[in-house]
């Protein structure tokens, strides 16, 4: 393998923008700023958001909308399906009836096999 095949790995500060978390955690990046944290310095690598700040950990999810993504995808779905049922309809209405050929009766033969000997 070659030597300078892969990025140096090292200890990296992490800090969340939106609340000012910290922590330190392994990872290939490298960044310019150094920061002391805990008595060591670590370079600094700025997240705009993690899971101290994401609304799916911190429970603090806003419902903007009182229905949900399937309801309103079903709804859609029901309304273009009634479109679509109307248009059939009305072009049923716009042909003239056809009257029904009489199908004629096909007579199946069966073939037998030849005797054995």
């Amino acid at each position: 393998m070659k030597k300078e095949g892969h990025p140096p790995y090292q200890d990296i500060l992490f800090v969340d923008t939106a609340t000012g978390t910290k922590f330190v955690c392994g990872s290939s990046l490298q960044p310019k700023e150094t920061e002391t944290y805990e008595g060591k310095e670590y370079p600094v690598y700025k997240v705009p958001i993690s899971s101290a700040s994401h609304p799916f950990f911190t429970g603090n999810q806003q419902f903007v909308d009182s229905e949900g993504r399937v309801d309103k995808f079903k709804k859609r779905y029901a309304q273009k399906a009634a479109a679509v049922k109307e248009q059939k309809e009305k072009e049923e209405q716009k042909k003239p009836a056809k009257k029904a050929a009489p199908k004629k009766a096909v007579k199946k033969t069966v073939k037998k096999a030849p005797p054995k000997e």
